[in-house]
């Protein structure tokens, strides 16, 4: 694609308003694709203040910038108006410091997570190691939202790596400081068949409010309602205390304290499952899904319509 001087002065503009700006399919808080939420998870964890531009929003930008940055692929991170390269390269230099250095921030951590590898998950482990010929280590990726996965892989100098019962574990730079206390088992029982990761740091999982049980927290003004449904809805039927929506976006929501307890409502409970997932994996220490919803409610306090 020839890149026409409107489009690359665009471009040019977009660079002179941030220092580093990364083009990436989605916004940082809902990335489009694996390889922009890598970008992302490496950016944030060094703590520093970028742009970003959605390339899936304009599709003359997306294949733009391609040619602009002689690049193929997105994202991509431009440091000074200078291409820095894609998400490997990005995820290379965060693990080395290299874009510690490049960015102008104190070097990493990197001191090894303490983690602890059951009898049993040894025997399973050195067996997967043994197989694939010994020369590999296991690998544990471990997102923003602490969904982790473990596989084989060849050793990364850059990597980080700790040891337990002869097994030897390797992370990278954001997830190493993610796993410290991580416990992986090996289990065969009611949980089913397989490796367990125990993550401590991990955010507890949402659990069930009865609309009882809610009226008690916030009448002593310990908990927070959030109706996730339209106003439409609201309008049909509501509950007779103070409550929280989605109508300005979710921003407003995201700016209250982590440790704020959160109880979702929605017509019968799914929705609110789905929005309260959302605030677990943000963070959010304490967040409720009211069990039947608005419906279930209506069951306690006649006052409230059905529909």
């Amino acid at each position: 694609m020839s890149l026409d001087t409107a489009l690359r002065q665009r471009i040019e503009s977009l660079l002179a308003e941030h220092r580093v700006v990364l083009f990436m399919k989605g916004q940082p808080q809902a990335p489009q694709c694996g390889f922009s939420a890598k970008a992302i998870g490496a950016l944030d964890a060094l703590g520093v203040d970028y742009g970003h531009v959605d390339v899936l929003a304009d599709a003359d930008l997306r294949e733009g910038i391609k040619a602009y940055g002689e690049w193929p692929t997105i994202p991509q991170l431009y440091v000074g108006g200078d291409l820095v390269g894609g998400s490997d390269i990005i995820e290379q230099m965060a693990n080395s410091g290299e874009l510690h250095g490049l960015l102008g921030v104190p070097m990493p951590d990197r001191t090894p997570p303490r983690v602890t590898v059951t009898p049993a998950a040894v025997q399973m482990l050195r067996k997967a190691i043994d197989d694939a010929g010994g020369e590999v280590v296991i690998k544990l990726d471990i997102d923003p939202r602490f969904r982790t996965r473990l596989h084989l892989a060849p050793e990364d100098p850059h990597g980080i790596t700790s040891e337990s019962a002869g097994i030897r574990l390797q992370f990278d730079l954001a997830s190493a400081r993610r796993a410290e206390g991580l416990t992986v088992d090996w289990a065969d029982d009611q949980r089913g068949r397989g490796l367990i990761i125990d993550n401590p740091n991990a955010p507890p999982p949402i659990k069930a409010m009865s609309p009882d049980e809610v009226r008690v927290r916030v009448a002593a003004g310990t908990l927070r309602v959030v109706d996730v449904r339209p106003g439409n809805e609201r309008a049909m039927a509501s509950i007779n205390a103070p409550f929280l929506t989605l109508d300005d976006g979710l921003a407003p929501l995201q700016a209250l304290p982590k440790d704020t307890p959160l109880a979702f409502l929605c017509h019968h409970g799914s929705r609110s499952a789905e929005a309260a997932e959302h605030f677990r994996e943000l963070g959010y220490r304490e967040v409720y899904n009211i069990e039947g919803g608005i419906a279930a409610w209506a069951d306690v306090d006649p006052q409230i319509s059905r529909y």
